[in-house]
């Protein structure tokens, strides 16, 4: 997207607000489905630096996550939390992820998130 959608970017607005973290959404991006759960960024940053500090090998990058970050304007980001990349019929990672999506790279979005069952 040249513009990021003024809709989505409400959205991520309400979510970085602290006002709801239960805000389910699916994107298309980079040809990429990513579904999952907003997290406001400082939420997001912080269980990221959580997973890198008990890493022995990456622990060295949790400080990067928990720099404080101050940020006029719109959001620019999603951050997703307990997120799955969709491929074929399996969510990848089974038990979800954290990503860091640009507003400005979604082509395509939807409210809720997709699972997949064998039914």
């Amino acid at each position: 997207m040249s513009k990021p959608d003024e809709l989505l970017v409400d959205v991520a607005a309400l979510v970085e607000s602290g006002r709801s973290n239960q805000m389910s959404l699916t994107v298309v991006t980079g040809g990429a489905v990513i579904t999952g759960r907003l997290a406001p960024e400082a939420v997001w940053r912080q269980r990221v630096s959580e997973v890198l500090a008990d890493s022995a090998r990456l622990g060295e990058f949790a400080a990067v996550f928990t720099a404080a970050t101050r940020r006029e304007g719109p959001p620019a980001h999603l951050h997703f939390h307990m997120a799955r990349i969709l491929q074929g019929t399996v969510g990848i990672p089974e038990t979800g992820g954290m990503y860091r999506v640009a507003i400005a790279d979604v082509s395509a979005w939807t409210m809720g998130d997709f699972s997949y069952s064998e039914d």
